[in-house]
């Protein structure tokens, strides 16, 4: 094992973690199938020399598109490990998506499930890919197979601080996708700093319920566990009488805002069941101030709630610790330990406190630029190197940061600013209504106008123009929107957010 201290290779920090007992679980699969600290050491340094072996160009991009599996996390550490750069892909995702991301990114290799090597092979091999190998989520495949030959002893490869660790693609709802570069520093300076900044502690166990191809899994959860060298109890996909089940041999837990609805909907979850738990937290898309206090309540826990992105891993938090500030339902918390975070105008200047403007940061975390886009990550970032988000919110005098949208889900009607965050809080507001979204739609008159869309609680009858009529009672007039329409569900993506660039297309010609 490498002791040279010039390795920035983020696999050689977290190997350095792990407990001295390296037979101890690290990893229980369920089902009596566990992964010890060694296990995870051999089996990374295995599929390290693999990869080593197939004599591949230094940084080669490694691309996957896998069921979620321990395997796909030996994978992962296996390609820092030796040097190379992993490039998650949502399971999701189609052969027009994928030949996207294999044309753009580049891969010397492609790994993928056994199901759909006939036709993600003939895309890679097509884009001049040398390898393609299959991991299934039964830890079967031609990945595994070929690692089995391999040594079990490994070198980590040097890297510098900027060498890239990992492309994410974002989700793509403006446009093309686009590959965030984040580097070996960027990810470890991040975990670091939520390892002090919620309190991780020796004998912490992490529940392990989150896909591996977003950041919120893959790396806020992964390298939290891996760098305390905590136990996952780890599932494959979310179930959350399952998760319920385990929560008593757990401490952390770390879900979106769907997975604390789905375990709210069941009669298990009590403050017996969380007994050991020290910290619920949530990220990934906006957790409804309802589903905050209906947590509160059944389970005498206050959830955190955080905020990030795939460009810059982990923005702010709600503080852990009570003498830090309370953890306001609604708010995202304060900017993280050696982040800069500030609120600017259309112009890029500073707005008053409390007001509403686009949030620009810098610090460690913030990725290297986007992937073959130079232009592009030229434009997003300012002359005194803050990084524009995208996103719209305040700060208050407190400090606590609020996001208010997506600057793209700003809609100008009549020249007025209107932020659909702010509608989306009144209309959940109302009895009966379990959620809902507004967007901007094109209008002849106003140009823009807004459009809510509204699920109902379960038992409850709603009416759209009734709606409306309420909302008119509390909201300027510019603010309402022109039209509400009740539905079953809102459009998701597998993070749990909705997607409002597919409610604008639905809803387009409404006036036209």
């Amino acid at each position: 094992m490498t002791t040279t201290t010039d390795n920035h290779n983020l696999f050689a920090a977290l190997r350095a973690a792990f407990p001295a007992d390296l037979d101890a679980v690290a990893i229980d699969a369920g089902a009596g199938l566990t992964y010890s600290w060694r296990d995870l050491d051999r089996a990374s340094a295995m599929l390290a020399n693999l990869l080593d072996g197939l004599d591949l160009p230094p940084a080669s991009r490694i691309a996957v598109q896998v069921e979620k599996s321990v395997e796909a996390v030996l994978l992962y550490l296996a390609t820092l490990r030796s040097g190379h750069v992993f490039l998650p892909l949502n399971t999701a995702y189609h052969s027009a998506e994928i030949g996207y991301f294999i044309g753009n990114a580049e891969p010397a290799v492609v790994v993928c499930s056994p199901a759909n090597h006939g036709w993600v092979s003939k895309i890679a091999f097509q884009a001049g890919t040398r390898y393609v190998f299959t991991l299934g989520e039964d830890r079967s495949g031609t990945l595994v197979e070929r690692a089995s030959h391999c040594s079990d002893q490994h070198e980590p490869a040097q890297r510098g601080p900027d060498d890239l660790a990992a492309i994410l693609y974002t989700s793509g709802t403006t446009g093309r996708s686009k590959g965030a570069m984040l580097s070996h520093r960027n990810l470890l300076s991040n975990a670091q700093v939520l390892k002090d900044y919620w309190g991780w502690e020796k004998g912490d166990v992490l529940v392990h319920a989150l896909p591996i191809f977003h950041v919120h899994g893959l790396f806020v959860a992964l390298h939290g566990a891996l760098l305390n060298g905590s136990k996952m109890l780890w599932f494959s996909r979310f179930d959350p009488k399952a998760v319920i089940a385990r929560l008593p041999e757990a401490t952390v837990f770390m879900g979106v805002p769907t997975l604390y609805v789905r375990m709210l909907a069941e009669p298990a979850l009590d403050k017996a069941a969380v007994r050991h738990m020290r910290l619920f937290i949530s990220g990934s898309a906006p957790l409804l101030i309802e589903t905050f206090r209906d947590w509160q309540a059944r389970t005498g826990h206050t959830i955190l709630e955080r905020y990030g992105m795939s460009e810059t891993a982990m923005l702010t938090s709600n503080p852990y610790h009570a003498k830090d500030g309370d953890r306001r339902g609604g708010t995202v918390g304060f900017p993280l330990p050696g982040v800069d975070l500030r609120v600017v105008d259309d112009a890029g200047a500073p707005v008053p406190q409390g007001e509403i403007g686009g949030i620009q940061v810098r610090g460690p975390n913030v990725f290297q630029g986007y992937w073959r886009m130079p232009e592009k990550t030229a434009e997003e970032f300012t002359a005194d190197g803050f990084f524009k988000t995208g996103d719209v919110g305040r700060v208050d005098a407190q400090g606590y940061v609020t996001i208010v949208g997506r600057s793209k889900d700003l809609i100008i009607s009549g020249g007025y600013n209107v932020y659909p965050a702010e509608i989306e809080g009144f209309i959940n507001d109302m009895p009966g209504v379990a959620e809902s979204a507004v967007v901007g739609v094109p209008h002849p008159d106003f140009g823009e106008v807004g459009v809510a869309v509204v699920i109902a609680r379960p038992g409850s009858v709603l009416d759209g123009e009734a709606l409306l009529a309420t909302l008119k009672q509390q909201l300027a007039n510019f603010k309402i929107p022109k039209r509400c329409f009740v539905v079953a569900e809102l459009p998701r993506n597998t993070m749990g957010k909705v997607q409002k660039n597919l409610l604008r297309e639905q809803y387009k010609a409404l006036f036209a």
